[in-house]
């Protein structure tokens, strides 16, 4: 106990008392240290003081990480703000969803600030008033160690007055102090006397007290008997409120958030399918033009291949006639001229008599002769049926000499059908293998094809 000083409402006498219970606690502990004096021990009360203070350790470090976290959240809720700032600074007012996103954002801190404030309430406010109970069980544990203290002193002051007793009937012979031997034999019996009224209320003020010292302890220690193992129950069910309101509190503000940042999500994906149409609908005006283009060419470069055609030698004979718009005739009776398709000029079976072929033979037929002079009939490269394994066309952009019996000769000019090899080994990187479209329209065999080099050519 804390000593008190000198003021109003406090008596020099007060002081004095308080000053002597310290004395006598301090000599009781000594004496109970020391093994001369007994210490009254209550085992299930200890035992609910050690729990009483695992209990406010425990209670203690909660609110201290319950108030980290709180801090961090408000931590958490400047920086989201500032990173939304950010973005609403860089949000132009022309783009899509400018004012939607405003909306979230104002959502968001709203949302925020919704949380922390829940929070103190349904937590740190809780675990406040919690913890506010534990100071006064506290101090009142150390009043009931202190009152145990005058209470044991108490007892064992008794117990010596009892025992320094005299039997009844037995005189008092011995002086009991100085002064008595001091004094004139007439007045040793009015000390004597005295002396065994002075033992008498020694005992009796003995026995006072320890009633006294007996009944503050019980008061006290009856309520923290009570209270203890109560205190020491409450705590489950406070830790499973603070938790399930924790974690309430924040699965709703997870969800709450999660649907801003989805319409978040969604507003910015919609601005950027915004800008992907103006660049699609921009390359879209860009390639329908290389299209345009594209189809230009092709139709002059097949004109080009049309021409050509009209100028093949048929093999084996003469050159072909080049096509012309029409060509005038004379009627069956040879009065009247008309005007005939035009044609290209063909044999008779016998080979003696020129005729004209149709243009719009549906056939289409290049005449020629055979080596033995027979009539021979070659079809156009367009219905002409692909050697196996063919691939693709090329046509030989410069002379190439043979250096060996399996390659191939070019001339600039020359299509060549690509097959491929028969042995995926043997064929060497840069070269191909085929045969000249002539030699397989006229003989329809690969007898004839080799290798080239693949940069000597251009594929069609």
């Amino acid at each position: 106990m804390a000593e008190l000083p000198m003021g109003k409402g406090v008596s020099a006498g007060k002081i004095a008392s308080n000053v002597q219970k310290k004395i006598t606690r301090a000599q009781e502990k000594v004496l109970q240290k020391l093994g001369k004096a007994d210490e009254t021990k209550d085992l299930a009360f200890e035992e609910g003081v050690i729990n009483f203070n695992k209990q406010l350790v425990e209670g203690s470090k909660l609110q201290k990480d319950l108030r980290a976290y709180l801090t961090a959240v408000k931590t958490m809720h400047e920086s989201s703000k500032h990173l939304y700032e950010c973005l609403d600074d860089m949000y132009e007012t022309d783009w899509y969803g400018r004012k939607e996103v405003d909306s979230l954002f104002e959502d968001s801190d709203l949302l925020w600030t919704d949380f922390h404030q829940k929070l103190v309430d349904h937590a740190l406010i809780s675990m406040d008033t919690y913890l506010g109970q534990f100071p006064d069980i506290k101090a009142r544990i150390a009043k009931r160690d202190r009152k145990l203290v005058d209470y044991d002193s108490a007892r064992h002051n008794y117990a010596a007055v009892n025992k320094g007793k005299k039997k009844e009937g037995i005189k008092i012979t011995k002086p009991a102090s100085l002064l008595e031997r001091a004094a004139p034999g007439w007045a040793q019996g009015i000390l004597s006397a005295h002396n065994v009224a002075q033992t008498s209320l020694s005992r009796s003020q003995a026995e006072e007290e320890l009633e006294r010292a007996q009944k503050v302890f019980e008061e006290i220690n009856i309520d923290l008997q009570e209270e203890l193992p109560s205190l020491w129950n409450s705590r489950v069910g406070f830790y499973v409120n603070t938790f399930q309101s924790v974690a309430g509190l924040e699965e709703k503000f997870h969800r709450e958030m999660g649907k801003i940042n989805q319409n978040l999500n969604d507003t910015l994906e919609k601005l950027e399918n915004q800008d992907m149409s103006r660049l699609v609908k921009c390359i879209s005006l860009h390639c329908m033009n290389s299209m345009i283009l594209y189809f230009i060419i092709c139709t002059l470069c097949c004109s080009d291949r049309t021409q050509d055609a009209n100028h093949t030698l048929s093999p084996g004979g003469p050159p072909a006639i080049p096509k012309s718009p029409s060509k005038a005739t004379w009627d069956d009776d040879g009065s009247q001229p008309v005007c005939a398709p035009a044609a290209y000029t063909t044999w008779d079976d016998d080979g003696s008599q020129p005729v004209q072929g149709n243009d719009n033979d549906s056939t289409q037929q290049a005449q020629g002769w055979d080596d033995d002079g027979a009539q021979a009939t070659t079809e156009s490269t367009e219905s002409v049926e692909m050697p196996e394994s063919f691939l693709f066309k090329v046509k030989a952009m410069h002379d190439y000499n043979a250096n060996d019996s399996d390659e191939l000769e070019l001339k600039a000019g020359d299509v060549v059908l690509v097959v491929s090899y028969e042995n995926q080994d043997e064929q060497d990187e840069g070269w191909l293998v085929g045969v000249k479209e002539s030699d397989w329209i006229q003989h329809k065999d690969q007898g004839k094809k080799g290798v080239f080099p693949e940069n000597f050519t251009q594929r069609m």
